[in-house]
């Protein structure tokens, strides 16, 4: 049987990553983030959107704006990467597209990353920019957690901790490929290895091992959301591809999500890669799926015309 082979940029890019890390096994996480920041490349970049580097709540980070934004609101991208790798450069262009398509300023947080940082340090980093953003003068509904990969997992956390405080809550929460099994024991890992050409067992038990540290149980849930109440959690939209390896979290997280009663959204990239908007700009199917989280996000706000 001939092995699937990459049909995309993402998919290239994620190949290539692979050879190289299993070519040196004993690369640094310095050199690793160095090469994750490349990321970006599988994104074109975006019209009409300006950055400016910025700190909120004392975490820095980069603000994407679109050039008509809507006014009091915004989204608080947690970018994936593991916990460990990932930045606002490597995110960049992907919070343009998403800043243009939901008509708002996008913050993307340079929370801190393990092992030199392990949990819980980017929950409260995620926290802090909230309240900054607050103290700036959006109302809590209006700032809308986003997350892919390992940011799913912090931009849902954070909302649960906003909820075993009884704070008020964000109106709605975007994922992307979100990773929320700290056990490691996803059915489509295996089952979806030989299509997805990122993701390993071996590396994402790397990563758990650097976020928590040892310290933290994996069936808490606010490290492993997959165990949450989520009874009374905002609106959520879900996306991810059947043929990655983590899509069974988000299958669990949908039926998870469905049994609280939250009004889920779950959109499914057939044939994709990890985080696939990340192709928005350059393939059809991922710019699709930023313009389906805009236009769920826009429907869903009181101030906005209907679509």
């Amino acid at each position: 049987m001939t092995s699937p082979t990459p049909t995309d940029q993402l998919g290239e890019l994620y190949a290539q990553w692979l050879v190289e890390m299993t070519k040196y096994p004993d690369m640094s996480v310095e050199l690793l983030r160095i090469i994750f920041d490349d990321w970006q490349r599988a994104t074109a970049e975006p019209e009409n959107v300006t950055y400016r580097h910025t700190t909120i709540g004392g975490v820095p980070g980069v603000l994407a704006t679109p050039e008509k934004p809507v006014d009091g609101e915004i989204l608080l991208h947690m970018h994936g990467g593991g916990f460990a790798l990932g930045s606002s450069t490597s995110h960049r262009k992907l919070g343009g597209h998403l800043s243009t398509a939901c008509q708002v300023p996008v913050f993307l947080a340079d929370f801190r990353l393990a092992p030199e940082h392990p949990y819980p340090a980017a929950v409260e980093d995620g926290l802090a920019v909230f309240d900054g953003l607050l103290e700036l003068g959006y109302p809590a509904r209006n700032v809308t957690p986003v997350g892919d990969s390992a940011g799913g997992n912090l931009a849902v956390s954070l909302v649960l901790n906003l909820m075993a405080v009884q704070r008020e809550l964000p109106a709605q929460v975007i994922t992307m490929s979100p990773w929320l099994n700290m056990e490691n024991s996803g059915a489509t890992i295996e089952a979806n290895d030989h299509t997805d050409f990122l993701i390993t067992r071996e590396g994402l038990q790397a990563n758990i091992d650097r976020y928590l540290g040892g310290t933290a149980d994996p069936k808490d849930p606010l490290v492993n959301p997959l165990y949450a109440d989520l009874t009374g959690f905002p609106e959520l939209y879900i996306c991810a591809s059947d043929t990655e390896s983590l899509f069974d979290d988000s299958v669990q997280f949908k039926k998870l999500a469905e049994k609280c009663g939250v009004d889920v959204t779950f959109s499914v990239g057939k044939g994709m890669q990890h985080v696939f908007p990340f192709l928005a700009g350059r393939h059809e199917r991922a710019d699709q799926e930023v313009q389906r989280i805009g236009q769920w996000y826009c429907a869903r706000r009181p101030s906005r015309p209907r679509p």
